[in-house]
C-alpha cells in the first residue's frame, strides 16, 4: 500500500478513473495493526486496484470529509466520489474485508 501524506495527493488519487482502495489508519490503533498482520493475501487477491494509507492524525480533514469516523477503515473511491465505505467495526476480520470488497467489486 502506498501511503497518502498530503490533502492535495489525496484528493488527486481518489480522481482515478479506476477504483482505488483507501485504508484510513493511525499507528497508536492496535486493530490497524492487527490488520496489518492479515491483509497482505486480501491485497494481492484485489491487486488490480490500487492500495493506500492514510494517517487520519495527520490528513484529518480527508477523514472528516469522508465520514471516517473510526479505524482501520476502507473507503474505495472512483472519479472522486466515494463508491463504498467499511467502517472500522466491520474491519475486524479478513473474512469481513474479503465479503466488502467482494459486494463492492462483483
Amino acid at each position: 500500500m502506498e501511503p497518502i501524506s498530503t490533502n492535495d495527493q489525496f484528493k488527486t488519487t481518489i480522481q482515478s478513473d479506476n477504483p482505488v482502495i483507501v485504508k484510513f489508519e493511525a499507528g497508536w490503533c492496535p486493530d490497524c495493526r492487527a490488520m496489518d498482520m492479515w491483509i497482505d493475501p486480501i491485497v494481492e487477491k484485489y491487486n488490480n486496484y490500487n492500495w493506500y494509507t492514510v494517517n487520519r492524525d495527520e490528513l484529518e480533514d480527508a477523514a472528516a470529509d469522508n465520514d471516517v469516523m473510526g479505524i482501520p477503515s476502507l473507503l474505495v473511491f472512483k472519479n472522486g466520489e466515494k463508491l463504498a465505505h467499511l467502517h472500522s467495526a466491520n474491519a475486524k476480520s479478513p473474512e469481513q474485508v474479503e465479503s466488502f470488497l467482494a459486494e463492492t467489486f462483483e
